[in-house]
């Protein structure tokens, strides 16, 4: 049954929004100046000075659609309190309107998430439609990176799943062109790009007007791309722009790992460095020793080989090949969401200087799938626990530590206990229908239901523990963390006080690293799997 849903979209923004207010007065990162100083720049410096200046280290460094995204927040900074905008006079100026500033700016932002988040589950049952909101509004990851640590994440996912809920619907002329706009916002997102092109190339670009559905849709892509560019190639600065937006000299990796294979491969390195030191060997010490919480640079590796900005290029390549393969042999749009998910998934694994809060670029998409089936619902539990506990690291200050905890808590919990009704619901449903034939709903009990699949004339018992979404070992895993977090805030502090600080930090990269390369090969796997057609096209 569908129906209008939303009413069911409102409330969950209002309680969310209710939970942003309180963390008003949070903490808040150095990306707070780095955006004032964003604005300051775009609103006091003519267009062709923007990535010039260097009055402030926090250069302009992301696409010209995000920069007149911060121009147009300065047309009402400037009302609020002029200094804000002040290039010189605004430097490291933080006052309590300032912060509500920000954070207000990041809430009203966030109407985009929600309407892409709306206009991908219009269509969906209710049921399912409650299922993908929540796993989206209340989301730890949101909450902490952009309503707490300051980011404007969330704005610019609602962009991601407009495009992908254009593709879902076929209109692939859209979908590119929301993708492409995403893109001159971030251009980290282009790391789907290989994806987007073989899937529109093979999907919309068909039939005997190909070439017609061709241009049509690289003239969208390329219209889009010389607004956001076109003024900077017209005063010769596009060189300058592209060193901004890809400053390779910063390292392999950020100064806290993400939790990737490159986490992994440093660990591997320093575990037999430390090896082969002890066995008399004569090794290097690092200029960025990996253990000082420092940006490291391609050097800092002393026994395994040098890795480049274009080996990790090459790799992410590489890890995408299988899935690109697949598209171009069958381009199913019902599949689209799960390439793309994928497609971000590869890059947060192996590509350069990648940040822990890239995360959210799969885990936000992959919501989207929960309801498709148990493993979709297993996967997403399991990747979006990990992923938004490897963020912990972002809120270091104690006063944030009770919300952090609770928030990825009650989440987890929620959406685990939420899912499994739905599950159960849903079987005990099927079950019914196939053992009477009738629709009528199941009422619930408290009590375990035993019964066979063979018999046809049963009356259905059911309880939600009868859907199981996570299985025994990874169980096991998850609760490893709990030790892995008790150690890193408690444990470690208090034997080595000040020395080591690195290690707590490379703890819990290194442990969440492996849960999501897990997830990487199992989202690899679904990218291979057999839809429901191909199954029964098998059968007949």
């Amino acid at each position: 049954m569908r129906t209008s849903n939303s009413h069911e979209l409102l409330w969950m923004v209002a309680v969310s929004t209710c939970i942003k207010l309180l963390l008003v007065p949070s903490y808040h990162s150095t990306d707070f100046e780095v955006h004032r100083h964003w604005m300051a720049i775009t609103s006091s410096l003519p267009l062709e000075e923007w990535y010039l200046d260097e009055t402030s280290e926090w250069t302009l460094d992301y696409p010209p659609f995000f920069a007149w995204f911060e121009r147009f927040l300065a047309l009402f900074a400037s009302y609020v309190d002029p200094r804000m905008v002040d290039l010189v006079g605004g430097l490291n100026y933080s006052s309590e309107t300032v912060i509500l500033f920000h954070r207000v700016t990041v809430m009203a932002a966030d109407s985009v998430l929600y309407w892409g988040l709306w206009r991908f589950c219009r269509k969906f049952p209710i049921e399912k439609q409650r299922i993908v909101y929540a796993a989206v509004a209340f989301s730890p990851g949101l909450l902490m990176v952009d309503h707490v640590h300051f980011q404007y994440n969330g704005f610019l996912l609602g962009i991601l799943l407009l495009s992908l809920s254009c593709l879902r619907e076929g209109r692939n002329v859209m979908g590119g062109f929301w993708f492409s706009v995403l893109v001159c916002f971030k251009h980290l997102f282009a790391v789907a790009g290989p994806i987007y092109f073989v899937y529109l190339l093979r999907h919309h670009c068909r039939g005997s007007s190909w070439f017609a559905k061709f241009f049509v849709l690289g003239s969208t892509v390329l219209s889009v791309v010389g607004v956001a560019f076109g003024p900077f190639i017209y005063y010769g600065q596009m060189g300058q722009v592209l060193k901004r937006l890809f400053p390779f000299g910063r390292g392999l990796c950020h100064a806290y790992w993400a939790p990737n294979f490159w986490s992994l491969y440093n660990t591997t390195d320093k575990v037999l460095a430390a090896a082969l030191r002890l066995l008399g060997v004569d090794l290097p010490t690092p200029k960025a020793a990996m253990t000082g919480g420092l940006v490291g640079d391609s050097s800092g590796h002393v026994v395994l080989p040098k890795v480049t900005p274009a080996v990790t290029g090459l790799l992410v390549l590489v890890a995408m090949l299988p899935c690109m393969i697949r598209i171009w042999r069958k381009p199913r749009r019902s599949e689209v969401v799960q390439w793309i998910v994928y497609s971000y998934i590869c890059g947060y694994m192996f590509g350069w200087h990648v940040h822990e809060k890239a995360a959210l670029h799969f885990v936000v998409p992959l919501s989207l799938l929960i309801v498709d089936s148990v493993e979709a619902s297993v996967d997403f539990v399991f990747i979006s626990t990990v992923s938004y506990y490897s963020l912990f690291p972002l809120l270091f200050e104690g006063k944030e530590y009770p919300i952090k905890v609770l928030l990825l808590f009650l989440y987890t919990y929620g959406i685990t206990i939420y899912q499994t009704h739905y599950f159960g619901d849903l079987q005990a449903r099927q079950l019914n229908e196939s053992g009477d034939g009738q629709t009528e709903p199941v009422e619930p009990t408290v009590s375990k239901s035993s019964f066979s699949a063979s018999k046809v004339n049963w009356k259905v018992d059911y309880s939600f523990q009868e859907v199981e979404l996570i299985g025994s070992w990874k169980k096991l895993y998850l609760c490893g963390l709990i030790p892995v977090e008790l150690y890193s805030q408690f444990l470690h502090p208090f034997v080595f006080k000040d020395r080591l600080p690195f290690v707590p930090l490379m703890l819990i990269s290194v442990y969440c690293a492996v849960g999501l390369f897990y997830s990487w090969a199992k989202q690899l796997r679904a990218c291979f799997k057999e839809s429901k057609s191909e199954v029964l096209s098998k059968v007949h």
